[in-house]
């Protein structure tokens, strides 16, 4: 086995056709084409899949470029925000089997995803099925111990409160006037922005870099937590926490100092990964902040029993990956998943919005045609309601 990682891979680029597995990164594919190209191979396998659900990625163009007999694509995350994912997958399995990119957007994705064409999704199930094998845990790994998630709603007060309506509000009107300027769709970008502030305001006004929300020190779910954690730590409960934004694990952190709780941080910026890893599954610390895109991914935690969502992704497939670091096989005991979500604000249609993208990822894997609508006008309206 040649492993072609960090800088002494060059000295093994001649070696290449002298072993039977070569193992290298997405990040150094494009970095290492021209000595990759240079031999033809009899398997290629991609591992996390997903990695180039973009078609565009240089990733994904470099892969496309390799000759083998044979391709295979491994992913526990199939299709996660739209069927385009699935065409990029199924363009380097079988380039030309779903036609082009394209041609699968007009024949496809926009009779299924805009349109909410059962029939449509129910050919296109059939189509891919035949190369596909799926494996659900509870198949695979019946001996794992149950799994219990629970949502716990916190309302917004006070200042905290005001200032979300006070951004909503404004926020709405310039979303709307965009809209009927530019359309929706180049509207996009201002209106992600619109529903990232109100998303942080959520978690702690102070994530939103402005003197006026810097003042309002006040956050509900930062003392819903800081509850919990109270009760959580007395049961000695072994305890995962995820957030998209790392300011927010920041002032997590600053929060465990104070009450002197010990813990240990993984963000993009962590350099050694392994040692704060190797220090929770050691048991020498009962707390893991982890950014939601840096550990979602690739860490086996089974030291822990619960697993904390602090703010909702849009995708739900990233937060299952996220709660499986820790359900996973070799995990012994019962794994309790918590949601935290601000009471009637943005996240509660962020968690209407992950089922119905997991509706659609379920009726083109298992064929299960539940009912799904298409994304509207009438979802701006209702991710920007009042609370």
């Amino acid at each position: 086995v040649l492993a072609l990682t960090g800088p002494q891979r060059k000295s093994f680029y001649d070696r290449i056709e002298h072993y039977d597995v070569v193992l290298t990164t997405y990040s150094l594919l494009w970095r290492d084409q021209p000595q990759l190209l240079g031999h033809s191979y009899h398997l290629l396998i991609l591992d996390e899949a997903q990695y180039v659900k973009n078609s565009a990625s240089r990733a994904a163009s470099v892969i496309r470029t390799l000759k083998s007999r044979y391709r295979l694509c491994l992913t526990g995350t199939p299709l996660e925000n739209h069927l385009g994912e699935l065409w990029a997958q199924f363009d380097f399995l079988l380039p030309g089997f779903l036609g082009s990119e394209k041609v699968f957007t007009q024949e496809w994705r926009i009779p299924i995803e805009r349109e909410g064409d059962r029939v449509r999704r129910e050919l296109l199930a059939r189509r891919v099925r035949p190369f596909m094998l799926r494996r659900r845990k509870q198949e695979v790994a019946k001996e794992l111990p149950p799994k219990n998630t629970i949502v716990r709603s916190v309302e917004l007060e006070g200042a905290q409160r005001e200032l979300y309506e006070k951004v909503r509000s404004a926020m709405q009107d310039r979303v709307r006037l965009a809209v009927e300027q530019q359309g929706a769709g180049r509207s996009h970008l201002l209106v992600l922005d619109a529903l990232l502030k109100l998303r942080q305001i959520c978690c702690d006004p102070r994530l939103i870099d402005n003197d006026k929300t810097a003042r309002v020190k006040q956050s509900a779910k930062l003392a819903l937590l800081r509850e919990m954690l109270s009760d959580l730590l007395a049961e000695d409960r072994r305890i995962l926490i995820f957030s998209q934004f790392t300011t927010m694990l920041s002032l997590i952190a600053e929060e465990l100092q104070k009450a002197r709780i010990p813990y240990v941080i993984l963000t993009g910026s962590t350099r050694d990964r392994s040692e704060p890893v190797r220090r929770f599954q050691n048991g020498e610390v009962p707390v893991f902040l982890i950014s939601l895109k840096a550990g979602g991914v690739g860490l086996n935690l089974t030291a822990a029993d619960t697993v904390i969502h602090y703010d909702p992704w849009w995708n739900p497939a990233a937060e299952n990956q996220a709660t499986d670091r820790a359900y996973r096989l070799g995990q012994d005991k019962p794994v309790f998943v918590y949601k935290l979500i601000a009471a009637g604000s943005i996240e509660e249609k962020i968690v209407a919005l992950q089922q119905r993208k997991a509706e659609l990822a379920e009726g083109i894997l298992e064929n299960e045609l539940s009912e799904t609508t298409a994304f509207t006008s009438e979802d701006l309206t209702a991710l920007f309601a009042p609370l």
